[in-house]
This record gives structure tokens, sequence and C-alpha cells, in this order.
């Protein structure tokens, strides 16, 4: 029977392969040499780094992380070692759009200025960039697209080097992995230079790798006014985050712009899938049964005297505001994993329905473009 070692906190996983496997469920902390020495297949998070101190000697031949990201394992070792490895790309891409929404929301509430009136800079146009694109878009907001790779390939007019991105956005927005060096290292990617180079009280969301920006270059743009404010759900050396960064943060959150429900619930799935591939089980297009329904699906929104954005705040901030994971990182910042891994439930738009009372044509095209379903149509 294949033997498998599994994260205990990846979602909905529990039950469903042991018709055909002996698994495991164990903490991403023990997850190393002498519990994985006999497994064959590890399902894994970002926390368990997969590389030869870990693999080496035992008998593992598949690694799944339920993830975007797999910067955690050594894809280089376990090619050279005929260890199969996946990861779950653009999984939780709609959550990370859905905080960056909410991330705007705040930003245009703080700053007293409407989204429409702002540029937008993205970093990194691939699944999650490519939506949080489609958002701004929606909501009048001029964009600004770098992608270096996607660039070179497509050879599309639609991008822009970095330099002009910087000078020309009020809020930029990262979505790249994190390259270690080579033509696109994306490490250390905002150092002083690119802060020297960002139009001044300009805001910065991050949500990609924490050590993509200069921890000390970025509270030093804050504390000289060179940035408005940032907004960090990703941190260098997680789960210990600099203390003072997270005061200075105009948001801060513990690494869960990804954690919606629907997200985790499409990660476990691809690994699964793949999984079952690998070992010929036969276990077809798997997904999870039933996804828990959010406690207030239905929204009312009496759009008399308010403008499409203030309806879309509304909208936006019933399904997630991000305020609230804020506030209970800085009560207790020593909290960092516990909060990711007692995660609320959170669900993505499409699983609400607005009605929808006294509102315009552009309303309603603003309420369905974001994913939201509509159930009165002749507002």
């Amino acid at each position: 029977m294949i033997r498998i070692i599994a994260d205990n906190k990846i979602p909905y996983l529990k039950g469903v392969l042991e018709p055909w496997a002996e698994v495991s469920y164990l903490p991403g902390s023990q997850i190393n040499k002498d519990t994985a020495k006999d497994a064959d297949a590890l399902l894994v998070r970002t926390r368990t780094k997969c590389n030869p101190d870990l693999l080496s000697g035992t008998a593992v031949k598949f690694i799944g992380t339920a993830t975007i990201g797999f910067d955690h394992i050594d894809t280089h070792w376990c090619d050279e070692n005929n260890v199969c490895w996946t990861n779950a790309p653009g999984c939780n891409s709609s959550s990370v759009m859905q905080y960056i929404a909410s991330a705007l929301m705040n930003i245009s509430s703080e700053s007293g200025l409407s989204l429409s009136r702002l540029t937008i800079g993205i970093i990194g146009a691939g699944n999650v960039g490519s939506k949080v694109q489609k958002l701004a878009q929606s909501l009048g907001m001029r964009v600004l697209l770098n992608d270096p790779p996607r660039q070179r390939k497509e050879q599309n007019s639609i991008f822009v080097d970095l330099p002009e991105l910087l000078g020309k956005s009020d809020i930029i927005t990262l979505h790249v992995p994190l390259n270690m060096g080579g033509e696109d290292n994306t490490f250390h990617l905002f150092d002083r230079d690119a802060f020297r180079r960002v139009k001044k009280g300009s805001w910065l969301i991050n949500s990609s790798r924490g050590e993509v920006v200069d921890t000390d270059a970025i509270k030093e743009a804050l504390a000289g006014e060179i940035l408005s404010g940032a907004v960090l759900d990703v941190w260098e050396k997680e789960p210990e985050i600099d203390i003072p960064l997270m005061h200075m943060a105009f948001l801060a959150t513990p690494h869960i712009a990804g954690y919606s429900a629907d997200g985790k619930a499409n990660g476990t799935s691809m690994v699964v899938n793949e999984l079952c591939k690998f070992f010929g089980i036969p276990l077809i297009d798997w997904f999870p049964a039933s996804v828990p329904e959010p406690e207030e699906p239905l929204l009312l929104l009496e759009c008399h005297g308010k403008t499409p954005e203030e309806i879309a705040r509304r909208a936006v901030l019933h399904t997630y505001n991000i305020m609230e994971d804020d506030v209970r990182l800085r009560f207790d910042p020593s909290r960092f994993e516990k909060e990711r891994e007692n995660y609320p439930l959170r669900r993505e738009f499409p699983s609400y329905s607005i009605d929808l009372r006294g509102g315009t044509e552009k309303t309603r095209t603003l309420i369905s473009s974001l994913g939201f379903k509509l159930i009165n149509q002749n507002c």
C-alpha cells in the first residue's frame, strides 16, 4: 500500500486517499527525515522545506504542495533524483484578488480618493496579477503592467518597464515568485534604489513573498514619507516578522491573502488529482464534496445616492474586510502561525448573491464583473 505523509492543516484531505493509501497526518514542523523515511509521497504546505536534508535517503517519489508557490521545494534536486513534484498554480488567485480588492477599498477610504482617479502598477501579470488587472479595470483605475518574462515571450506593448511603473503608479502591487538571482531575480526587487524611483506618496501592497521587499528599505521609505502606506501580507523571515515594520504598515496580515476556503479546496484538489495520476489511483477529477457556505450569502444593497464604487466597497467588505486580519495580528504577532492554521472561513465573491435596489446599469455591471451573483436584474 502507498504510504503518504500529509500536513495535517491541508483542508478537506482526511479520508479521501485512505481506500488506496496509508496516510499519516502530521504538523508541518514534524515532517522530517525520520517521519518521511519510509513515505512514498509527501503532501505539504510552504513551511516544509523539501530539500536534500529532508529527502535524501528516503523512499519519497512524489511531493505535492497545495500552494501556488514552490520555492520551498528544491526542484533541481528533485529533478536530478527522480522525485516528481507538483504545486497548485492559480489555485488561490481569486482569493488573493479578493484580498487586494479589500485592501484597495481601505486605501481609498484612508486617502479620501476615488480609485477611479488612481493608477495601479501591477508587477507580475500571471494567474493572480491578471485577475487583479481585471479588478482594477472594473473599478475604473488606470493599469500599468510589468512582467519581463511575459514581455519577452509575447513582445506585447501592454507592458511597461519597472522605472516607468514606479514613477507613475499611485498604488503598486506585487505578484511575483521569489527568484533568487538570474535574469528575473525578484529577491529584494524593492530595495533602496527602487524606493527612490517610486512616485512620492504612493502605496505598496505585497502579497507575493516577503523577500521581494527589503525590510530596512521599506521602513526607511515609510519613515521618510516616500510611501503613504504599505499593505503587507508577507514578510522576510516569517513567522518571525519585523515588529517595527508591522507597526509602520497601514495593514499587516499573516500571509493569508490566498486563504479563502475556495482557494484551499482548489489547492487540495489539484495535488490530490496529480498524486492519483502518478500512482495510478482510480480517483478522477476529485474535488471536496462540500465547502462551507458563508454566514450571510445574501446581501441587500440600497443604491440611491451612492456611487458605483461606494456600492462595490459595501459588497467587497461584506465578503472580506482585511482590517479584521490586521487587528488579530497586531493584537499578538507571536500568533502568526496560529492565525494561519486557524483561519476563519472566507468565501470568494461568487458565493454571494446581491440584491441591488435603485442602482444604475453601471453599478450592476461593476458588481457583476467582480464575480457576484445578481438576483435583481431590474435595478
